[in-house]
C-alpha cells in the first residue's frame, strides 16, 4: 500500500490537488493507495501515530507544496517542519519515505540531505510513485523511476525530472475531502496544464513543472469540472503558471467549457500574462465562467520589464484592463518591485501607470525570492562575488543559502524600501501595499491592505462567513463593504 501524505498547513487551507492526481494514477497502476492529510488536522504528530498504528505500507510519499511562503518581511520557512514530519513518521514506520510536489522540486537535493529521507521525486508524480513501488518490490532499479533522487554511496544521485508530455490526470477528484476543503479555504483548485516556456529571471515553474508547457486535454480538464460540480464546488481557481501560455490551449479549454454549457454553472480565477491576451479570448473565458484574471505583471517600467526578461510591453497591461472591463472580469495585477535595477524612479513609474489604466486591484510585492538554478541566483552570486551584499534581504546567520527564504530588494530604494513604496501608494485602496518590516504582523488581521494569504485572519474569517472566490478577489470585496 502506498500512504500519501499532506504537510501543507497553511490557513486558508488550499487542497492538496497533486496528492489527488497521483492517487488515483496509483490507484490505476493497482496499487492500493491512502492519503493521510495533515493539513485540517489539530494535532499533526498524534494524527501520524494514530494512523500508522494500524497501517503497514510498503511507501510513503510526503508533498511539500510551498518551501516557504515566499514573503518578505515574515520570510516563515517551511522545510523544517517537513524534517519533523519525516522524522515523526520514522519513529511509527519502516517504510521508506519519498518526498515530492512541488516545493521540493524547487529544492530536489538540499531538501533531501537536510530532510533525510530516503527518495525524492523531482517533477511529476503520477508515474514516478508507481514506477518506485515496482522497483522497490522487484529488481530495484532505481535508475528506471523517472524523477527520483536517492542516496548511494554517500552520494546523492538522480534521474532526470519527470515530465512526461502531454499529460493526463486523474479527473474523479475522490481521495481528498475537497468539499471540506472548498467550504474553509473558498476555492478549489484544478490544473490544465504543466510547465512554462518564459524565461523569467526570477521564477521557480520551469525547475518544478518544466520548461516547456506540457497539455492536458480539454474533455479531460471538463471532465473534472463537471465532477467537482457533482460534489457541490463551483469556484474553481485555475493553477496553470500562465493560463494563456500557449493561447491556442486556452481558446480549447474554453471552447469544450463552453460545449458543455458550464460556463453558467461556474465561476473561475486564472494567472494570466498580459500578453498574450486579445478580445476574442477575452470574450471566450468570460462565456466559460471566468471572473477574475490575475495579471503577472511584475513592472510598468520598461527597463524593469527588460531586466525581468518579461515578454509584454507597459501598454499590454492597459490593453488587458480595457479587455476584462468589457466582458466583467475583475483584474488584478501582480508587481514585483525592489529588483535588479529598481529605482525609486521606476517604481514611482509603475505606481503611476497603474492607478492610471485603473484595474480593480494591484498586488505591490517588495522584494524578490532567489531561487537556485534561475537567472537571479547567478546575478546575485555575482555581487556577493564582488563584495555588494546590501541588495539581500535574509532572517539567518551564516552563508547564503538560497534554500532558505532569502530575497532581494533594490538597495536604490532607501533604508525603508516598503514605507516608501506606501507613500507613492497614498492610501490608494486599488492597491495591496507591502508590509513593512517592523511590523511583520501587518499581514494578518489589521486590514485588507496587504495580501500575504498565510495566515490572514481577516481573509479566513470572511470565508468562514461564506466568501468564495480568488482571495485577492475576497479581500478586494472586503473592502468595499
Amino acid at each position: 500500500m502506498l500512504t500519501l501524505v499532506n504537510v501543507n498547513r497553511m490557513v486558508p487551507v488550499i487542497g492538496p490537488i497533486g496528492l489527488d492526481y497521483v492517487a488515483a494514477s496509483a490507484r490505476e497502476a493497482g496499487i492500493d493507495v491512502e492519503i493521510l492529510d495533515l493539513g485540517m488536522a489539530d494535532e499533526p504528530a498524534n494524527a501520524i501515530r494514530k494512523y500508522f498504528s494500524g497501517r503497514d505500507p510498503e511507501l510513503v510519499g510526503i508533498s511539500l507544496r510551498n518551501a516557504d511562503d515566499c514573503f518578505w518581511p515574515s520570510a516563515d520557512w517551511f522545510v523544517p517542519g517537513l524534517r519533523d514530519v519525516v522524522e515523526t513518521i520514522r519513529a511509527v514506520t519502516d517504510a521508506p519515505i519519498v518526498l515530492g510536489g512541488v516545493g521540493y522540486s524547487i529544492f530536489p537535493k538540499p531538501i533531501l540531505e537536510y530532510t533525510h529521507a530516503d527518495y525524492g521525486v523531482c517533477g511529476d508524480g503520477e508515474a514516478a510513485l508507481p514506477a518506485l513501488i515496482h522497483q522497490l518490490r522487484g529488481r530495484r532499479k532505481l535508475e528506471d523511476v523517472p524523477g527520483l533522487l536517492w542516496q548511494e554511496e554517500s552520494r546523492i544521485r538522480s534521474n532526470p525530472p519527470s515530465w512526461p508530455d502531454p499529460i493526463s490526470l486523474g479527473t474523479a477528484r475522490s481521495f481528498i475531502d475537497n468539499h471540506s476543503y472548498f467550504k474553509r479555504g473558498g476555492q478549489c483548485g484544478l490544473e490544465t496544464k504543466r510547465g512554462c516556456n518564459r524565461r523569467c529571471i526570477y521564477c521557480a515553474d520551469p525547475l518544478a513543472k518544466g520548461n516547456k508547457p506540457r497539455l492536458r486535454n480539454p474533455s479531460e480538464v471538463a471532465d473534472e469540472v463537471q465532477f467537482l460540480l457533482r460534489q457541490g464546488i463551483d469556484v474553481l481557481h485555475l493553477c496553470d503558471a500562465e493560463f494563456n501560455i500557449p493561447e491556442s490551449h486556452a481558446y480549447a479549454v474554453c471552447e469544450e467549457l463552453n460545449r458543455r454549457s458550464l460556463g453558467n454553472k461556474i465561476r473561475w480565477y486564472t494567472y494570466m500574462s498580459p500578453s498574450p491576451f486579445e478580445a476574442d479570448l477575452a470574450e471566450a473565458m468570460a462565456r466559460a465562467g471566468c471572473v477574475g484574471i490575475d495579471f503577472t505583471g511584475d513592472s510598468a517600467s520598461e527597463s524593469m520589464l527588460r531586466t525581468y526578461c518579461q515578454r509584454h510591453r507597459r501598454e499590454d497591461l492597459a490593453a488587458a484592463v480595457r479587455r476584462c472591463r468589457r466582458n466583467g472580469i475583475a483584474v488584478m495585477i501582480d508587481l514585483l518591485l525592489g529588483g535588479p535595477g529598481e529605482t525609486t524612479q521606476t517604481v514611482q513609474e509603475t505606481i503611476d501607470f497603474i492607478k492610471k489604466i485603473d484595474p480593480d486591484c494591484a498586488g505591490a510585492a517588495l522584494g524578490m525570492r532567489v531561487y537556485p538554478r534561475t537567472a537571479m541566483e547567478e546575478l546575485v552570486r555575482q555581487e556577493l562575488r564582488d563584495g555588494n551584499n546590501g541588495n539581500i534581504r535574509r532572517k539567518y546567520s551564516g552563508p547564503t543559502d538560497l534554500l532558505k527564504p532569502t530575497f532581494y530588494i533594490s538597495g536604490a530604494l532607501g533604508e525603508r524600501p516598503a514605507e516608501f513604496v506606501r507613500d507613492l501608494i497614498g492610501g490608494d485602496q486599488r492597491f495591496f501595499e507591502p508590509a513593512v518590516e517592523a511590523e511583520p504582523d501587518a499581514a494578518g488581521d489589521s486590514d485588507a491592505s496587504n495580501y500575504n494569504y498565510n495566515e490572514n485572519l481577516l481573509l479566513t474569517r470572511a470565508i468562514d462567513k461564506g466568501a468564495r472566490g480568488a482571495y485577492w478577489d475576497i479581500l478586494r470585496q472586503l473592502r468595499r463593504s
